[in-house]
């Protein structure tokens, strides 16, 4: 029954209330030493993205090329600045997210995409594998229209490849950009300090094609 509740949604009413006091995150990136929060140098953008487990996801993302940075955090939900305790329990709607920020002259948004859809499985509704609940739901949630026009043409392209491979429609949700509130500073770049951490992460073996 308590997994059964944590793979729904709550409603604002009935979610946690949280906090009004951000939490406290280091300036600095554990691999690269870049900033993971604003400011960021001017040309840079953003990106922001949910696939499960925010540590091997993140992981996913500080290791492609031309990436500045990465953070992760919670976005999606109603719960203002909640802590990793608070998302577990299924009542603050966040799911876990990776925030990217990169230089568009160096990589594209298409390129995040593809490393996006390749790194997990899209078809799972509320779950990544083992790891159940909301917060592991895929997301993309965009800065502007560009993006969204992007993100839905990924969707569309990369459920036809998964549909023939025979895999069900996509579950991931595209939605204009929520609030984002940082994870606590243990969860940034978690599998940087921690080598042999978990990582549940798995993808389909489908190859996304942008």
């Amino acid at each position: 029954m308590f997994a059964a509740r944590k793979t729904q949604m709550p409603t604002s009413d009935k979610a946690l209330s949280g906090r009004a006091i951000p939490i406290l995150v280091p300036d600095r990136h554990f691999v690269s030493g870049n900033r993971i929060a604003p400011p960021f140098a001017a040309g840079l953008e953003q990106a922001l993205f949910g696939l499960g487990c925010l540590w091997g996801a993140e992981r996913k993302f500080w290791q492609q090329p031309c990436v500045y940075s990465t953070a992760v955090g919670y976005a999606g939900g109603y719960t203002p600045n909640p802590t990793y305790e608070e998302v577990c329990t299924g009542m603050t709607g966040h799911t876990e997210v990776v925030l990217v920020v990169f230089d568009p002259r160096q990589t594209n948004y298409e390129n995040l995409l593809k490393t996006f859809w390749e790194a997990h499985d899209p078809t799972q509704g509320m779950r990544q594998g083992n790891d159940i609940g909301t917060q592991y739901r895929s997301g993309i949630y965009v800065y502007n229209a560009q993006q969204r026009a992007i993100a839905e043409a990924s969707r569309k392209k990369y459920e036809e490849l998964l549909k023939r491979a025979g895999f069900a429609a996509i579950s991931t949700e595209i939605v204009d950009l929520p609030p984002f509130y940082y994870a606590e500073e243990y969860h940034q770049q978690y599998l940087a300090k921690n080598p042999n951490g978990y990582c549940g992460l798995g993808g389909t073996g489908v190859t996304c094609a942008l």
